[in-house]
């Protein structure tokens, strides 16, 4: 339990500073740009971060190869499947990023987004898209590090490239630049965070970094067995959202800006779960590599204890406090008014959701990627975007929140039959090898 909470405190601080980009974006855009320029950053969001699914999914692949790799002790394995994530994943931004960048427009169109703020989106997205090389640099030197057992490491650069970014935001929109302005900041903070963290793991030698070369064919094979499902759980989990999104956007532009707000204090109650999820996903790992299977039940066991008790008191505090948190982002009375009432809504859903950020994390860290698709597959095709059209149409607009916290409940039911009842820890990665 002592291990757990110390290793994922700093990825709680972590997460949070980074989900602290897009609130500070958000946070300065809806006061000094509006409630249109809030809805265009909130629509933008969503859709960068479906885009960047697949390349983030094959990332978390990373936490699961090193941290078994690091367990069996395997010096010569860690550097090799190093270098073939910094090469696969180093092309796979490069694509994605001109894809984006040519296609931004017609993907906020497809959204059905209000008129009034598709120029807007557009031009947010295309920056971030720009710097998608430095976003996935800096979140992959963090989950390396944590892959190694090094949770504090990552805490510190982000820290200073928020701290950079709370300064550069307000400057660049006060300079006249408007919403791309937001979306420059952010992206130098983000290059800031790569190139500290870059510089300090090869000046102290904390990984086996070096030029990349050539990876072997079963090293690309095993990352794309491996990434394709795990790409294609972010995929499903962002595509999710997105639809959703298309939901939120047919009640008007109010609800979307009240939906944008809400999101943001939305996004930091899921950050403790979310970190349990990567603590328990690295530890778990770890503990695969040398076979203690039986602390991998711990870890499982206490990493569920402690998101009911941390997620019940963030609750709490959320519905007591959703209408001035939800002022903080945009003062048009009805887009307060639908922000608050979500957030009141599903607050008390969401230790069913931190649950299965838990116990996806302790699957995934055997390898069983496919299976943890098909739950994300189930949790939001098949539960939350149903749920939410259903409860939409027959409660209103209050249906969005409604149906999606319902979803979450159903879906936890689901990942925790698997993971009592499915084969996952039977999940060999390195069989070839050992042989």
């Amino acid at each position: 339990m002592k291990q757990l909470f110390t290793f994922a405190g700093p990825i709680m601080l972590t997460n949070l500073l980074q989900v602290s980009y897009q609130f500070i974006d958000s946070l300065w855009v809806g006061n000094l740009l509006g409630a249109n320029a809030l809805g265009a950053v909130t629509v933008s969001s969503t859709v960068l971060l479906t885009v960047l699914a697949f390349i983030i999914g094959i990332n978390n692949t990373t936490l699961t190869v090193l941290s078994q790799q690091r367990g069996r002790g395997d010096a010569k394995g860690l550097k090799d499947y190093l270098n073939a994530f910094v090469v696969v994943l180093g092309l796979l931004s490069i694509f994605v990023g001109i894809i984006g960048l040519l296609f931004s427009r017609q993907i906020v169109i497809m959204l059905d987004t209000p008129a009034e703020m598709v120029d807007e989106a557009k031009a947010y997205l295309q920056v971030n898209f720009i710097g998608i090389l430095f976003l996935m640099g800096y979140n992959f030197i963090g989950t390396v590090l944590r892959a190694l057992g090094d949770s504090k490491t990552p805490l510190k650069f982000v820290f200073i490239a928020v701290i950079l970014n709370t300064i550069l935001v307000p400057l660049f929109i006060g300079f006249g630049w408007g919403i791309q302005g937001a979306a420059y900041a952010t992206v130098l903070s983000q290059a800031v965070a790569f190139l500290l963290g870059l510089g300090y793991i090869l000046r102290n030698g904390l990984a086996p970094l070096s030029i990349p070369f050539l990876p072997k064919k079963e090293q690309v094979l095993l990352i794309l067995k491996l990434g394709i499902p795990s790409g294609l759980q972010m995929t499903v989990i962002y595509a999710g959202v997105t639809a959703i999104m298309s939901v939120v956007n047919s009640f008007g532009g109010s609800v979307v800006a009240g939906f944008g707000a809400s999101q943001r204090i939305d996004s930091l109650i899921t950050l403790p779960a979310m970190a349990l999820g990567t603590a328990v996903n690295s530890m778990a790992g770890q503990n695969i590599g040398i076979g203690r299977w039986d602390r991998v039940k711990e870890i499982a066991k206490y990493g569920a204890l402690f998101n009911l008790a941390i997620m019940l008191v963030i609750a709490v505090l959320v519905f007591l406090l959703a209408e001035p948190l939800t002022s903080l982002f945009i003062d048009e009375k009805s887009a307060v008014s639908f922000g608050t009432d979500y957030l009141k809504i599903i607050a008390f859903f969401y230790p069913f959701i931190g649950l299965n950020f838990i116990l996806n994390g302790i699957v995934r860290s055997s390898g069983a990627m496919y299976q943890v698709l098909i739950l994300n597959i189930l949790s939001f095709w098949l539960l939350r975007y149903p749920l939410t059209y259903i409860c939409s149409a027959f409660v209103g607009e209050n249906g969005i929140a409604l149906g999606m916290g319902i979803s979450f409940i159903l879906s936890s039911i689901f990942s925790f039959s698997y993971y009592k009842w499915g084969k996952w820890d039977k999940k060999e990665l390195f069989a070839k090898e050992k042989q």
